[in-house]
């Protein structure tokens, strides 16, 4: 799909869209139980299809009415033998559910896009062979087996916190009580504060005695219960950022005190408007696309913490600032650094390219409504946000789809 967006300012009110963070989490927790839960304020994206089609296979069942799902809960008689599941190109799902997975079958095949299989699953691959299970990838799929043991883990909280995510989900269903110690800095630690926030939900208690460990207590059951999936803040930085182009664009169905790190795009967003901030991504490198954005089309910025980006759905950093350098923006990508130079911007003449990546054709919207673009492979939205050219075009962006 092509769009191809014309000069145009954004007003007027939208509701955010759900959380694509907490979905997956509520929809697993869910799936854990033994019983019913109801979720509300559900929204599709291809993401959130490939957590429930998996967790379909894995024997939960389903029941939607609009905005709303009814979850039953995996009741397994006995393990299957074979499963495969299809994670598409979500990271998430893929992470989260290796280990859960394994409460349910000795022997699972994980299939997805040629990019998820490229993101490293270095922390499975360290701690599984220790606690009888394995792991092994080639470049079409991921294979996992085995009986988890519960006990210590020792693993990276640098690389991704969905590895954490994903063995919080799964240890307190065991035998066996554990304990997790990181043996390196948590990175996007926001995340894992929403999934203890959601185990809670459940009644599933892990303590936290200081950052780097987490005790939790074997033979646990996860409760079935209602809930409500907030406002995304991630999603929300994207039409809030045409406020900072002339626009007048209000947000309605936003936590103020959600556990979500990134909204601290607004606190960002107010230092771009002011100077030539430096703010540190380490914990919110989803805001790296349009924070750079942004900060071409303001005043500059340097930003930290940047080295994980290269692990994403794209090289995060080098693909914009391709994509920016197509407006003529000024912008150096170092190891861990990405310095924007304020720069006068043009109108490209090249088309740009989502790159398969929802976070780079939503930044390059915004930056396409100032000076006009055509963006290729605009379909990478529907990974988390498929409504979102049509929301542009409700606000007043002038767009053409193709």
């Amino acid at each position: 799909m092509v769009v191809e967006i014309s000069k145009s300012t954004a007003q007027g009110e939208i509701v955010a869209r759900s959380s694509k963070s907490y979905m997956h989490r509520a929809l697993i927790g869910a799936a854990l139980c033994d019983g019913e839960t109801v979720i509300e304020n559900i929204a599709e994206s291809e993401d959130i299809t490939a957590t429930i089609k998996c967790l379909e296979k894995l024997g939960a069942k389903f029941t939607f009415s609009a905005t709303t799902v009814k979850v039953q809960g995996i009741s397994p008689k006995e393990k299957i033998k074979n499963l495969s599941l299809f994670a598409n190109e979500s990271g998430s799902t893929l992470r989260f559910l290796i280990p859960v997975s394994l409460l349910y079958s000795e022997n699972v095949e994980f299939t997805g896009s040629k990019r998820l299989l490229e993101r490293p699953q270095t922390v499975y691959e360290e701690i599984f062979p220790g606690k009888n299970c394995f792991i092994k990838r080639t470049t079409e799929k991921i294979a996992v087996g085995g009986c988890l043991k519960g006990g210590l883990y020792e693993c990276k909280g640098d690389i991704s916190s969905q590895f954490l995510t994903g063995l919080l989900f799964t240890l307190p269903l065991l035998n066996e009580d554990s304990t997790i110690h990181l043996i390196t800095e948590l990175q996007s630690s926001p995340y894992i504060d929403l999934t203890l926030e959601i185990l809670n939900e459940f009644g599933v208690k892990v303590e936290r005695p200081n950052s780097r460990d987490f005790v939790i207590k074997g033979n646990q059951e996860f409760k079935p219960t209602k809930l409500y999936c907030e406002g995304d803040w991630s999603n929300a930085a994207f039409l809030d950022a045409f406020n900072l182009t002339g626009g007048s664009v209000t947000l309605k169905g936003l936590n103020e005190n959600s556990t979500q790190g990134d909204k601290i795009y607004r606190k960002y967003f107010e230092q771009l408007k002011q100077g030539t901030p430096t703010l540190d991504i380490t914990d919110y490198p989803d805001l790296a696309p349009i924070l750079m954005t942004m900060a071409s089309i303001l005043n500059g910025a340097t930003l930290k913490g940047t080295s994980r980006l290269k692990i994403k759905e794209s090289d995060r950093g080098e693909v914009m600032k391709k994509e920016l350098e197509k407006f003529s923006a000024d912008i150096t990508v170092l190891d861990d650094e990405i310095i924007i130079k304020k720069a006068d911007l043009k109108a490209p003449t090249e088309t740009l390219c989502g790159n398969n990546d929802h976070r780079i054709a939503m930044s390059l919207a915004v930056i396409s409504s100032a000076f006009g673009g055509k963006i290729e492979n605009a379909e990478c939205v529907n990974k988390s946000y498929p409504l979102f050219f049509k929301d542009c075009e409700k606000l007043g962006i002038n767009l053409n789809l193709k």
